[in-house]
């Protein structure tokens, strides 16, 4: 495969791209002029690192350290899931890292097993991208799917404690809003699948083409991250929800709002 390196100076011109939202910005007064340049900055030093370290973990192709870096992922994301949806950590911590260990684990060891035919199940260079992909997509719909589950209850507490107080078990009061949520939580990814192709090119595929691939390998790789993708969004989300309700529901069924920040 021939792919085109960029130098220095190529990524310093690819920095102009910049001039046009920060124009917009300052032209508009937007109150975001630093936050945009403190999140360009993060961006370049944390991807410079993890491309020094990713060269070490690959050329290591080591059991336990491929397997360290997907366990830091995924408690990256654990975090993140927590402060985006405004919840305590001390309830939700566990539970969260538990779903999304299995939601991303699943699909990732089935893609690089029995589809990619890998003997060696945490070989790095397959296991942290197609991971760091499944766990990104799983982050943005558990945020969604979380959120949308606990602020439909505190703000329907009526309704959901009039179902309580007819006759209905937690599971059957909880139904609506379950089902909610996990619709709100895949709507996205199901949109991205139909037009995929369509709309837009997405990264995998474009990568794999730009890496000298024929373009129908390129393809099948994406088909298979999107399947992936959509299954570890799914069993994250339900396990998520389903996993963290039995920290968060008093002994009478009744939702503990001790479990949000404010």
């Amino acid at each position: 495969m021939n792919i085109t390196e960029i130098s220095l100076g190529g990524m310093a011109l690819a920095y102009l791209l910049l001039i046009f939202p920060l124009g917009l910005i300052l032209w508009n007064r937007i109150p975001i002029l630093g936050q945009t340049l403190l999140a360009i900055v993060r961006m370049t030093l944390q991807l410079l690192l993890v491309g020094l370290y990713l060269q070490f973990v690959f050329r290591l192709n080591n059991y336990w350290l491929t397997g360290a870096w997907l366990l830091i992922m995924i408690a990256v994301a654990d975090l993140s899931i927590i402060r985006g949806c405004g919840l305590k950590m001390a309830r939700f911590t566990g539970p969260l890292f538990v779903a999304l260990l299995a939601g991303a684990g699943l699909p990732l060891l089935f893609l690089v097993g029995p589809v990619l035919k890998k003997t060696f199940l945490m070989e790095a260079q397959y296991v942290i991208p197609i991971g760091g992909m499944i766990l990104g997509n799983c982050l943005r719909a558990n945020i969604i799917g979380i959120k949308r589950f606990y602020e439909s209850l505190r703000k329907n507490q009526k309704s959901f404690q009039h179902m309580l107080g007819q006759g209905a078990s937690l599971p059957e009061a909880v139904r609506p809003f379950l089902r909610d949520a996990y619709q709100a939580a895949l709507g996205p990814t199901i949109a991205t699948i139909a037009t995929i192709g369509l709309v837009a090119l997405p990264g995998m595929m474009t990568g794999v083409i730009l890496g000298g691939a024929n373009p129908m390998t390129a393809i099948k790789y994406q088909i298979m991250i999107m399947l992936a993708i959509f299954s570890g969004t799914a069993i994250t989300v339900m396990l998520a929800i389903k996993l963290t309700m039995k920290s968060s529901f008093t002994a009478w069924g009744v939702l503990d709002h001790r479990i949000f920040k404010s």
